[in-house]
């Protein structure tokens, strides 16, 4: 624990998703107290056309309870 899941339009280098997640490790093991062995975290490319079915519809718009950050924007106006 934790598995984090990231989900986010192509176009990033490897580099830029490697040192993302490299980041997000040192955070979540400094504030959750995690050992880095318990920490796993997937990366999901998900086309922008596919976006709103994919991502905005089951995981935003449907689950705001469970939004700890709301995107600024909403793809449906």
């Amino acid at each position: 624990m934790p598995h984090i899941s990231i989900k986010l339009y192509p176009g990033r280098s490897e580099q830029q998703k490697v040192r993302f997640v490299e980041q997000i490790v040192k955070d979540a093991m400094s504030i959750l107290e995690s050992s880095e062995d318990s920490i796993s975290v997937a990366i999901e490319e998900i086309n922008p056309e596919d976006w709103v079915e994919t991502v905005y519809k089951p995981e935003i718009l449907n689950n705001p309870e469970k939004l700890y950050k709301k995107p600024g924007h909403n793809p449906l106006e």
